[in-house]
């Protein structure tokens, strides 16, 4: 999984949802929910085709510009923890807290 910190890695990272389903987590490094979250999003990874998408992360409070940033350009509101799949450059999914498990990423790639 990538981190992402600057506004040039995450204009990267939307550009290849052109060839593949990227899967972006906005995760806060202080919150349990965002813990539970990124486990989640962690045994989702380990038990998928690593190949067969993008992952990565941007933590909000280091990188909050980029945070906001994204936010922002995608025209969704800021919440933390928020997982985003993007495919060709539209934002296919989003969920966020508690509802971001292993299980409902899998139905939203299915």
């Amino acid at each position: 999984m990538k981190e992402i910190t600057t506004d040039q890695e995450w204009h990267d990272l939307f550009k290849q949802s052109d060839d593949g389903p990227v899967l972006l987590l906005k995760h806060s490094t202080t919150c349990p929910i965002s813990a539970e979250a990124y486990d989640e999003f962690q045994s989702f990874i380990n038990s998928s085709n690593e190949n067969a998408h993008t992952f990565a992360m941007v933590k909000v409070i280091e990188s909050r510009p980029v945070s906001n940033l994204i936010s922002e350009e995608l025209g969704v509101k800021h919440e933390s923890p928020q997982l985003f799949i993007l495919d060709k450059k539209q934002v296919k999914w989003v969920d966020s807290h508690f509802s971001i498990t292993k299980k409902k990423i899998e139905k939203a790639l299915a």
